[in-house]
């Protein structure tokens, strides 16, 4: 069940209108004429104040929903061009590249609709972008890349976008149950001058317009997504570090902890959406 505007921070209140409905709620996402991908589902067992879940591709234009749906037309897919030479470059003492152990990247299809995850060797809860640069180190003897900067943003849009239709399928039981907490917990805590919390936009408010945007339901099953704004793609953690600036909150690092256990949570209350990255948002 969608809430209406309960929000108790003034500041939000004064930038909040009430917008149209979920923009083109009825049209479906279809890539290349030929990828289906699930843009409104139930909403997991997990959520407790939401019946059904939306991508953020249903609450933006139709032109900006047209630029998704041809990969011709998709300005993120110049970066997963990029994805594919730096998947077939070798580096590292090991004179290795990522086709030595992986092949071809179309073999990775569905590994990104699954994290993050907890993994055992590891002993704990790992990004895409953890496990990427795990394979780096471990197994190429190359240096790790930058979280959030072009060439792990590269490789994470190619690993989405071969991806592209499959459902998501993020485990939160078992070791991962703990991380999965720690993320519920922030985005419901209230952060910043303006004491807002992840849930007072992206649950309390979804489809009512804050200053000229939409506000969505904040799924990340897009990731790495291009953004109009800045031209460029744009990881998760930085999306999360923008939010809480916005809250006028002292913000977590990329890679913190509290960043992955967030992802963790976020990605969850997508399940059942499909993986769509790099997607193409204001």
């Amino acid at each position: 069940m969608k809430k209406g505007l309960t929000t108790t921070a003034v500041g939000l209140a004064l930038i909040l209108s009430t917008g149209s409905a979920v923009a083109d709620q009825d049209s479906d996402l279809v890539i290349n004429g030929e990828i289906e991908v699930t843009v409104r589902a139930d909403a997991p067992a997990h959520l407790e104040n939401l019946d059904q879940i939306f991508s953020g591709w249903t609450f933006r234009s139709s032109e900006t929903q047209a630029l998704q749906m041809d990969d011709f037309e998709n300005p993120g897919m110049i970066f997963v061009d990029e994805g594919i030479t730096a998947w077939n470059t070798v580096e590292g003492e090991a004179g290795e590249s990522c086709a030595s152990c992986h092949g071809a990247p179309e073999e990775m299809a569905g590994v990104a609709a699954t994290y993050p995850k907890w993994d055992e060797a590891a002993g704990e809860v790992q990004t895409m972008t953890m496990q990427v640069n795990d394979c780096r180190t471990e197994q190429m003897g190359a240096e790790e890349w930058a979280y959030d900067k072009s060439d792990m943003l590269n490789m994470t849009a190619l690993l989405a976008s071969v991806s592209r239709g499959m459902s998501v399928d993020v485990a939160i039981d078992g070791p991962a149950a703990e991380m999965w907490e720690l993320g519920r917990d922030l985005y419901y805590t209230r952060t910043g001058q303006l004491e807002l919390s992840c849930a007072n936009c992206h649950e309390d408010n979804y489809d009512n317009n804050i200053r000229a945007d939409h506000l969505s339901q904040g799924m990340i099953n897009g990731f790495p997504t291009y953004r109009l704004k800045n031209a460029r793609l744009n990881g998760v953690h930085s999306r999360f570090r923008g939010c809480v600036r916005d809250t006028r909150a002292e913000t977590y690092a990329v890679g913190s902890p509290e960043f992955i256990a967030l992802e963790l949570y976020v990605m969850s209350r997508g399940n059942g959406l499909d993986i769509e990255g790099p997607s193409v948002r204001n």
